[in-house]
């Protein structure tokens, strides 16, 4: 099987219950072989948590849905744009990163 090269984009829409107080933009992480960076950001669409992924590791949406599907049950978002560039991080660094976002979210907020 042939892949294209290039970065993957992909895009994932989930329902929120958890607004945040009015935040400032959260960077984490890096742009690096095998890590990722995640910017979060406040969203017009209260409602909803947005996020959009750009990989190097393509062919892998179902594992990035599963990954995302779970913080999204941990955290609840809504009102924000999640955009991820991604080297082929692993899912768990993926998940420890999202979390490590809305842990410097939580702790502005304080």
């Amino acid at each position: 099987m042939n892949t294209p090269l290039g970065l993957e984009q992909l895009r994932f829409d989930f329902a929120g219950e958890r607004a945040l107080p009015p935040f400032s933009p959260v960077l984490v992480g890096v742009v690096g072989s095998g890590n990722l960076e995640v910017l979060v950001e406040p969203d017009a669409d209260a409602a909803r948590c947005r996020v959009e992924v750009e990989t190097s590791a393509r062919g892998f949406a179902p594992i990035w849905g599963a990954v995302l599907r779970d913080f999204q049950a941990r955290h609840r978002l809504a009102g924000v744009r999640i955009s991820i560039n991604d080297m082929g991080a692993t899912p768990a660094v993926v998940g420890l990163r999202l979390d490590q976002a809305v842990a410097e979210l939580e702790e502005a907020a304080r």
